[in-house]
C-alpha cells in the first residue's frame, strides 16, 4: 500500500454505510487493526479521555485530593484484593517502548501501529466503539474497557459480567467493574488483572524470560526508609531492575499485580527517584519474589541459634524417677523456653498454619507440628529441654490456665502482635499417657486465629454455582434455619462467617452465640459466653433481644436444637451447625434428638455438607501419564469424562518455590446442598418411625439438581484443580 486511500474505508453515504446489528458500522471494514493497539489503551468510550496523558506533575497537583479520595473509598475495596480496590485507575505515565503486548496476537511494533491509526478515520472508530459499547447484541452493554476487551477475546462469559454488574450495581457502584468481576470464583483473576494492564499501558513481564537478582531487590528496598519500605510491601510493589538512561540517569523499574492503583504510584513518587517505570506481574509471582528476595527473620529462632546447648531441665536423679522442681522452675525462666515458644507462635502464622500441635514423644524430647493446607507436618523436634518445662511455658503464657493443673482438660487463649497484626491463638490441653512414668504428659494444640483470612465473599468459598446459588437464596430469605454439617476442620465456621457478611448491615441486628468465640465480626453482637451464661440460656434471652438473624454456633443436644429451630419458625434467619457425614443425614440426626419432623420440615432452608480438598500447585502440577480407566470408572467418572479430560497429579519437584515441594497450594470448599422443596418438607413430615436419608437423596439428585460431594469432587479433578488421591482422601468412595 502507498497511500493512505490504500488503507482507509471506501467511502460511502451513510445509507449504505455497511450494518453490524441496528446500524453499528461492520468492525472489519473500520480496519481496527489488533486489539491490543494503542487505539484501544484508552478507548473513545473511557471515563476520561485524558487519563494517559497525564503527566507526574499533574499526578503531583492532584496528590492531596486522591489521599482524600482514597480515605473514602468504598468499605468492598478490601474485600476484592489485599489492598483495596481504588475508585480511579490510573495509565502508566512513562509507558514502556513496546507497550507491554504478549504473544497472544497483541501489536508488537508501536511505531508502526502508530503511522497506521493515523491513516484511519478516527471518527468512524469513535463512534463504532461507542456504539459497541452500548449495543446489547454485541455485548452486555458496559462501557467498562477492560471488560469489553475481555469479552471480545473470549476471556471472560457474558454471564459472568452480568453477574459482576448486578454486584457493582447493588453492593459496590464506586468500584470499576472489572475489579468486581475479578472477585467471581468463576473468573481467572491474573487474566483480568493482566488485560487492564495492557489496556492501560502497562509493561506485561514474564519473570521466566528475565533473570532476577534477589541480591538488588534486597539492597534496593532496604535503601528506602522503614516506612517506605513497609508501604511498598504491603502494597506488593517491589523495585527489581534498573537501567542506565540518558545523561547516566538511573531507571528503576517496578513489578507489582495491580499498576492501576493511585495509591501505588503515589507511594513510588514518593521514593524520590529521577525516573521509574510500573509494570505488571501476576500477584502469586510478586508473593514469591518478596518471599525469596526478602524472607522476613524470626527474631526468636535467632536468639535460639544464638545462645548454647545448655541442660534445660533434663539433669535430675534417675533413681527418684521425680523431676527435680527446683530445677524445673529454674529452667522455666531461662530465656531460651521463651524464645522456643514465640518463635513457634510467631513461624505458624509466618507459614499459614491452622494449629500448632505441641506433645512429648517417648523419648523425653518435644515434638512441634503445623498443621498446614488440612494436614499435620513436623516443624520442629526439642530435645535440649524436659518436655514439663515447655509445657507450663505455654500454660503461664496462656489466660485462664492454672500451670500446676495436670490431671485435667483446659481452655484458654493467648494474643501477640505478628509483622504488625493482631493474632489470637486458642489453647486446648489435655492430658495423656505416658511410657516414661516419671512426666506428667499433656498433649497442647493452639489454633491460630487470623482475621486476615477470613472470607468475608461466599464466592472466594470455592463452591460451584449450583451449590452457591442455592446457598445465595437461603440466606437471603427473612426466616428459616441454614445448616452446616462436616467434621471438624471442614471450614464450617469460615463458611458461616462468609455468610453471616452477606446478611450484616446497619438495618440488621446480627447476634452470634458461641463457645468459644473464633474471628470477631465486624457489625454482630457475639454473645460472650461464661460459667454464668451456659449455651442453652444464652438462646433463650436471644429472643428477647430483638435479633434479626442468628448464628448458634453448634447444635449439640436436643435442647439447643430445639431452641435454634424455634427461633427460625418464629420468623428469624438462623445459622447453626452439625456434626454429621452428609446433607441428608443431618435431617436423620436432628430427628433422633427428638426433633418434631414438623418442625424439621418446615424451620429448615437449606442444608450444606461441606469439606475442604487441597487445590494442585499451579506451578508444578503434572499430568497424570496413564490414568487408571477401571479405577476411575469406580470412583464415579464416566467413559467420557475420561477420554475428553486431562486428569492431573502433585509434582515430585521438591524444589518448587512456590508450593515447597507438597505438590498442593491451598484449598477450596466442595459441597453438596440440600434445598427444602416443597416434596423434600412432605417426605419429612410424613416419616413415620425414622427417616429415609435414602429417598430424600434419591430425590434430591434426580428431582432438584443436588450434586453429591463425591460429584463435587470429581468435577474439582476434570477441572484439573485436584487430584484423583486427593479426592480419595477427602470424600468417601
Amino acid at each position: 500500500m502507498n497511500d493512505a486511500a490504500d488503507i482507509r474505508p471506501p467511502a460511502a453515504d451513510a445509507s449504505a454505510e455497511p450494518s453490524f446489528g441496528d446500524g453499528v458500522p461492520d468492525p472489519i471494514d473500520l480496519h481496527l487493526g489488533p486489539v491490543d493497539s494503542p487505539r484501544f489503551a484508552n478507548p473513545p468510550f473511557a471515563l476520561s479521555h485524558a487519563l494517559p496523558a497525564r503527566t507526574l506533575s499533574d499526578a503531583a497537583s492532584s496528590e492531596s485530593s486522591a489521599e482524600a479520595a482514597d480515605e473514602a473509598r468504598s468499605p468492598f475495596d478490601e474485600d476484592l484484593s489485599t489492598e483495596g480496590l481504588p475508585t480511579e485507575d490510573v495509565s502508566n505515565p512513562t509507558p514502556s517502548d513496546d507497550g507491554g503486548p504478549d504473544g497472544d496476537g497483541a501489536a508488537s511494533n508501536i511505531p508502526e501501529l502508530d503511522a497506521l491509526e493515523a491513516q484511519i478515520d478516527a471518527d468512524q472508530i469513535d463512534e463504532f466503539a461507542s456504539r459497541m459499547a452500548s449495543n446489547k447484541s454485541m455485548s452486555v452493554g458496559t462501557s467498562d474497557r477492560v471488560v469489553e476487551m475481555l469479552l471480545r477475546r473470549g476471556e471472560v462469559e457474558e454471564k459472568h459480567v452480568w453477574s459482576a454488574q448486578k454486584k457493582q450495581d447493588e453492593h459496590h457502584p464506586d468500584a470499576s467493574l472489572w475489579r468486581v468481576l475479578a472477585t467471581h470464583e468463576a473468573v481467572d483473576k491474573e487474566a483480568v488483572y493482566g488485560r487492564a494492564a495492557r489496556i492501560y499501558a502497562f509493561e506485561v513481564v514474564d519473570l521466566d524470560d528475565h533473570e532476577t537478582d534477589l541480591n538488588y531487590i534486597k539492597s534496593a528496598v532496604e535503601s528506602f526508609t522503614e516506612d517506605q519500605q513497609e508501604r511498598l510491601l504491603d502494597l506488593k510493589v517491589v523495585p527489581y531492575r534498573r537501567e542506565t538512561v540518558k545523561r547516566g540517569q538511573e531507571k528503576v523499574y517496578f513489578l507489582t499485580h495491580d499498576p492501576m492503583r493511585p495509591e501505588v504510584h503515589r507511594a513510588v513518587r514518593k521514593l524520590g527517584l529521577n525516573q521509574f517505570e510500573l509494570q505488571y506481574a501476576p500477584e502469586s509471582r510478586v508473593t514469591d519474589l518478596i518471599s525469596d528476595a526478602l524472607p522476613r527473620d524470626n527474631e526468636y529462632l535467632q536468639r535460639l541459634d544464638e545462645e548454647s546447648a545448655v541442660n534445660l531441665g533434663q539433669s535430675f536423679e534417675e533413681e527418684e524417677d521425680l523431676v527435680d522442681q527446683e530445677k524445673l522452675e529454674e529452667e522455666i525462666n531461662r530465656s531460651t523456653l521463651i524464645n522456643l515458644f514465640e518463635a513457634t507462635l510467631v513461624e505458624a502464622v509466618r507459614e499459614g498454619a491452622s494449629d500448632i500441635h505441641i506433645y512429648p514423644n517417648s523419648d523425653k524430647e518435644v515434638e512441634i507440628h503445623f498443621r498446614m493446607n488440612g494436614q499435620l507436618n513436623h516443624w520442629h523436634t526439642e530435645d535440649r529441654v524436659h518436655p514439663e518445662a515447655l509445657l507450663s511455658v505455654v500454660k503461664d503464657n496462656s489466660m485462664e490456665v492454672d500451670r500446676f493443673e495436670r490431671d485435667a482438660a483446659q481452655d484458654g487463649f493467648i494474643q501477640r502482635t505478628v509483622d504488625g497484626t493482631r493474632i489470637r491463638y486458642r489453647v486446648s490441653i489435655m492430658p495423656i499417657a505416658s511410657s516414661s512414668q516419671d512426666i506428667d504428659s499433656e498433649s497442647v494444640v493452639i489454633r491460630v486465629l487470623d482475621d486476615r483470612k477470613v472470607i468475608t465473599d461466599l464466592t472466594k468459598l470455592g463452591l460451584d454455582s449450583r451449590a452457591l446459588d442455592r446457598f445465595e437464596h437461603a440466606i437471603n430469605q427473612p426466616y428459616g434455619m441454614v445448616i452446616l454439617t462436616g467434621p471438624t476442620g471442614s471450614g464450617k465456621s469460615t463458611t458461616l462467617v462468609a455468610a453471616l457478611h452477606e446478611v450484616i448491615g446497619p438495618e440488621e441486628n446480627v447476634l452470634t452465640v458461641e463457645d468459644p468465640v473464633e474471628y470477631i465480626i465486624e457489625g454482630a453482637r457475639q454473645v460472650r459466653l461464661s460459667d454464668k451464661l451456659q449455651l442453652k440460656d444464652a438462646i433463650r434471652s436471644i429472643l428477647r433481644h430483638d435479633p434479626d438473624t442468628v448464628m448458634v454456633g453448634e447444635m449439640r443436644d436436643r435442647e439447643t436444637a430445639e431452641l435454634a429451630i424455634k427461633l427460625a419458625n418464629t420468623g428469624h434467619l438462623t445459622f447453626s451447625t452439625l456434626h454429621t457425614n452428609d446433607a441428608p443425614s443431618a435431617v436423620s440426626r436432628l430427628y433422633k434428638m427428638g426433633i418434631e419432623p414438623f418442625l424439621i420440615g418446615y424451620a429448615i432452608n437449606l442444608v450444606v455438607a461441606q469439606r475442604l480438598i487441597r487445590t494442585l500447585c499451579p506451578n508444578c502440577k503434572q499430568p497424570t501419564p496413564d490414568p487408571d480407566p477401571v479405577k476411575l470408572k469406580q470412583l464415579g467418572f464416566s467413559e467420557s469424562e475420561i477420554a475428553n479430560n486431562t486428569i492431573y497429579q502433585p509434582s515430585d519437584e521438591e524444589t518448587c518455590s512456590r508450593c515447597a515441594g507438597t505438590g498442593y497450594d491451598g484449598r477450596r470448599a466442595i459441597a453438596e446442598a440440600l434445598y427444602f422443596s416443597q416434596e423434600i418438607r412432605h417426605m419429612i413430615v410424613e416419616a413415620d418411625e425414622m427417616v429415609d436419608e435414602d429417598a430424600i437423596r434419591e430425590h434430591a439428585e434426580t428431582k432438584d439438581g443436588m450434586r453429591s460431594l463425591q460429584a463435587s469432587a470429581r468435577q474439582v479433578v476434570l477441572n484439573g484443580e485436584t487430584s484423583v488421591r486427593e479426592m480419595i482422601r477427602v470424600v468417601a468412595t
